[in-house]
């Protein structure tokens, strides 16, 4: 599906995302991770052996948030399918992000389980709502 470049724009940004997966139960696991972009694909850095790794390898079906970090109030809803499990040995994709995230390399260094979950979005929801983040502000 063709991302609205609203969307785009969210992904590109070192926005922070929140990942569901699906656990061998049924029930929903979510994480927090940050995003990254090919085309119209979502890209996802990560360990084989995390859970989230896990789940998608068993039931590929996905969903994410993403907020915009400087207007929390705008956001995509995202719903998908993890297509791949690409492997990532030299962190190219997890530098990447990393960078645009922290500005500087990513950290922790396992060539042998660095992958890079590739989602394939089926739907996608864009809302720009019309709330000032005050927090602890008086309301009018």
């Amino acid at each position: 599906m063709p991302l609205h470049d609203d969307v785009k724009r969210l992904i590109d940004g070192p926005n922070f995302a929140h990942l569901a997966t699906v656990m061998a139960d049924g029930s929903p696991q979510v994480a927090p991770v940050w995003v990254s972009r090919e085309g119209d694909r979502i890209l996802i850095g990560t360990s084989s052996t995390s859970l989230k790794a896990r789940n998608a390898g068993r039931d590929p079906r996905v969903a994410l948030s993403v907020i915009d970090f400087a207007n929390p109030y705008e956001e995509a809803q995202i719903r998908g399918r993890v297509v791949e499990q690409r492997r990532d040995p030299e962190l190219r994709t997890k530098d990447a992000v990393s960078r645009k995230y922290t500005g500087a390399p990513f950290p922790w260094r396992d060539p042998a389980t660095s992958v890079t979950l590739v989602v394939e979005v089926d739907r996608v929801k864009y809302a720009k709502l019309p709330f000032r983040h005050t927090p602890g502000g008086t309301s009018a």
